[in-house]
């Protein structure tokens, strides 16, 4: 098996998904130097960082985080594009790993009953192959073992793409785009709604509006990267 993989290695070689050098066979996705040097937020480490202060006056949430700062140009633009465009669906499944992994000893987990992936519509998701908020999920899933829930929300409107709409539009672009299916009962539950990158909040908190009503639902939200103002 390793004379296998060491000949397919030697004519498709496995490459960090920054930096593009050769990856060691004990790393994945990112070399150790570019993973060890991923701009983190640590805003797991704070009840009342930035992103969740962006939250309040808009929607009352349990905890708030994002794993990575999101720089126009950099690092973490990269892997954003890897995910999104270029169809690697295993760096989300990676990196929703490294989130879990590194969230998991302050308690962030604690509690919480759902893993709930922002939706995308059918027919994005047909044209991408995969989503890649529920690639982070499947990871987070996978470390933290709560347990991932999926077409509970459902996205009905087909939006255009977020990247070049100001703050505004970028609400009115997803108002009353997602519904609740009610396939499960989420009364008194606890879910952690996760998604790729935060820039103005306005996809997470129109599916959080979804859930709206629900009795005793608590809503607690995680994205791969802060792009939000400073």
């Amino acid at each position: 098996m390793n004379l296998l993989t060491d000949f397919w290695e030697l004519f498709f070689p496995r490459c960090c998904a920054i930096c593009g050098k050769r990856l060691l066979g004990s790393e994945e996705q990112l070399c150790f130097h570019c993973l060890s040097a991923l701009p983190r937020t640590q805003f797991h480490f704070s009840e009342e960082n930035e992103l969740a202060q962006s939250l309040w006056g808009k929607l009352t949430i349990v905890r708030a985080g994002a794993f990575l700062h999101y720089a126009k140009g950099g690092s973490v633009q990269r892997l954003l594009y890897e995910l999104k465009y270029y169809g690697n669906s295993r760096l989300g499944r990676f990196l929703g790993r490294c989130m879990a992994t590194e969230l998991l000893p302050c308690g962030f987990f604690d509690g919480m009953d759902w893993i709930i992936p922002v939706p995308l519509h059918a027919k994005k998701r047909k044209l991408r192959g995969y989503n890649q908020s529920e690639m982070l999920a499947e990871g987070l899933s996978w470390v933290s073992r709560v347990p991932m829930l999926q077409k509970v929300v459902v996205r009905r409107q087909f939006t255009e793409t977020q990247t070049r709409k100001g703050n505004y539009e970028r609400w009115e672009n997803v108002k009353d785009a997602f519904e609740y299916t009610s396939c499960v009962d989420l009364r008194n539950k606890h879910v952690l709604l996760v998604d790729d990158v935060w820039t103005t909040g306005a996809t997470l908190v129109a599916c959080a509006d979804a859930l709206k009503g629900i009795p005793g639902l608590q809503i607690s939200i995680l994205t791969l990267a802060w792009a939000g103002e400073t």
